[in-house]
């Protein structure tokens, strides 16, 4: 995947979409996914039983239970090199950027972006979700904003999800 005038080009795209819980990630990568026409994988399905446990309990991760996964999330994407996929994890660190980058060289991110309120609202409003409402605090204590000098682009949540993925497409160049 080269970097061109602001975009990506690559036929078979591997496109990481990221952001705290509620903000759309699993929606907007489903969408974007179809758009492109190449899988989905929900990064959640990757993690192991005892990280699942462990938030469903309202305990936050720490870097020993999310390393494996993020190098299981970098794996999955190097997996699908030549065919593309989109996978939503939320990546908030820039070492648990690199992390995936490390096994998948080719992945670009799509950071969403939005208010607190808003991502508020959503999470709020989500059933079923292991991930409680009281972990976004967490989350946003641990987000660090794609840089400039990372591959991909940061996009607003606070349109719908088909608006979001084209706006991802645009912003990538897809």
């Amino acid at each position: 995947m080269v970097a061109e005038e602001g975009g990506w080009v690559n036929e078979h795209p591997l496109v990481v979409v990221m952001g705290v819980s509620g903000s759309g990630k699993s929606t907007v990568g489903a969408v974007l996914a179809d758009r492109l026409g190449v899988p989905f994988v929900d990064g959640d399905a990757l993690h192991p039983p005892a990280n699942v446990a462990k938030m469903a309990s309202g305990i936050p991760l720490d870097d020993s239970d999310r390393w494996p996964w993020l190098a299981a999330v970098g794996r999955t994407l190097a997996d699908a090199a030549g065919t593309g996929m989109v996978v939503a994890c939320s990546a908030l660190r820039r070492a648990y950027r690199g992390a995936i980058l490390a096994e998948a060289p080719d992945a670009v991110f799509v950071e969403l972006d939005g208010s607190l309120d808003l991502v508020g609202e959503r999470i709020g409003s989500r059933r079923g979700h292991f991930m409680p409402p009281t972990l976004l605090d967490s989350q946003l204590a641990l987000l660090e904003p794609l840089a400039a000098d990372e591959p991909g682009i940061r996009v607003s949540i606070a349109g719908t999800p088909h608006e979001i993925a084209e706006a991802a497409i645009d912003g990538l160049g897809l």
